[in-house]
């Protein structure tokens, strides 16, 4: 067997100078953390500002006529409904209403901009090749970098370097200039925190990076933190938390498939799946994906089985871990909906002892994007 080669992104050399552990992640040398340790860099975010670095993620440019026409007949979000400078939350649906990744997809008046998953991104392209018109040109970017930084003290950071963000509200996107590099930045992220996701040329990359981290709120932050965070914060990670067996409604996305785009509405019906997604809407699906809070300390993780009582298996964790904003285990899972209609005792199966769980109702914190 030969070892797998690794793609690095262009802050492979800084990460490495400040001591981040590295890990294989989606193809790519990836940091999980630095010397500060999960714990602290996971913290950090919530108090003040984390830079991640993100630039394995597949960043799409689309440009021709009726753009907006041809990928609202690949998912269910209104596309066409999106104004210029705006940004929305997408998912790509198969034919059997499964999701085949998530995304989040730009106006940017000559063009669109779309930003899927690492692990996605290679047959996302060719997904999308196949699908939109001939007239639309595509062009992976692999010559950007895609840095995001995220906390309470991100929009102060941002303003210092880059006055022009600082009207910016969540969903927002604009080109600018950050301390004179050149950039594109959307007012997004995947922590639940305030902040911004900023597209730059590989060349500037490290450049950038090194200015954002002289910022004193500012700390270098791992793929350990960034899991830990997205969990707090309710958000699915595809391949885990979804995938191509899974829909939208299973999922527990509702809210991201846009009015628009529900049977009875004039702009329904068109896009892969739309027929198992309207039946789903109509009758229900076996099961759902929740989130349940554990009593105790114990870690509960990744496919553990949630069972009753008399020890039925009922569901699967799909994302668990632990939450240093709350101090105590918290778990994403996908139980059966007749059990969450019952309302019946639930347990994580978790080395032959069962731990109480309890369902809520919203993330482990509060979601804290500035809407103006």
């Amino acid at each position: 067997m030969t070892a797998e080669v690794l793609k690095i992104t262009a802050l492979n050399a800084l990460h490495r100078e400040l001591g981040a552990k590295m890990v294989p992640f989606a193809g790519y040398d990836m940091p999980v953390q630095y010397p500060l340790g999960v714990m602290k860099e996971h913290l950090h975010v919530r108090k003040a500002a984390g830079l991640f670095d993100v630039s394995h993620m597949g960043q799409i440019r689309l440009r021709g006529e009726n753009i907006a026409q041809a990928l609202e007949a690949l998912m269910p979000q209104d596309v066409m409904g999106l104004p210029v400078d705006r940004q929305r939350y997408g998912l790509f649906t198969n034919e059997q209403g499964g999701i085949l990744d998530d995304l989040m997809f730009a106006n940017c008046g000559d063009s669109f901009m779309l930003v899927v998953n690492a692990a996605c991104k290679d047959q996302d392209y060719m997904w999308l090749r196949q699908n939109l018109p001939e007239s639309i040109s595509m062009e992976m970017l692999n010559d950007q970098g895609l840095l995001a930084l995220q906390g309470p003290a991100a929009r102060q950071v941002m303003a210092r370097l880059a006055p022009k963000t600082s009207t910016m509200v969540f969903m927002d996107t604009r080109s600018c200039q950050v301390a004179g590099i050149d950039c594109w930045l959307s007012c997004s992220g995947y922590t639940g925190e305030d902040g911004f996701e900023i597209s730059v040329a590989a060349a500037d990359t490290e450049a950038l990076a090194r200015l954002l981290l002289a910022q004193d709120e500012v700390e270098f932050i791992g793929l350990g933190a960034r899991d830990s965070l997205r969990l707090e914060a309710g958000l699915c990670l595809y391949g885990h938390d979804m995938d191509e067996t899974i829909s939208p409604i299973s999922a527990n996305l509702l809210w991201a498939i846009s009015k628009v785009r529900r049977p009875g509405e004039a702009r329904a019906g068109n896009y892969p799946g739309a027929a198992v997604i309207a039946q789903q809407l109509a009758e229900g699906t076996d099961q759902k994906r929740v989130l349940l809070d554990v009593e105790g300390r114990a870690p509960v993780r990744e496919g553990a089985e949630i069972v009753t009582a008399d020890g039925s298996v009922v569901g699967r964790v799909s994302s668990g871990g632990f939450g240093p904003s709350i101090g105590r285990p918290l778990v994403m899972a996908y139980v059966a909906n007749t059990v969450l209609s019952a309302g019946d005792a639930l347990f994580a199966s978790v080395r032959g002892k069962l731990l109480p769980v309890a369902l809520r109702q919203a993330p482990f914190v509060e979601q804290r994007y500035f809407r103006g």
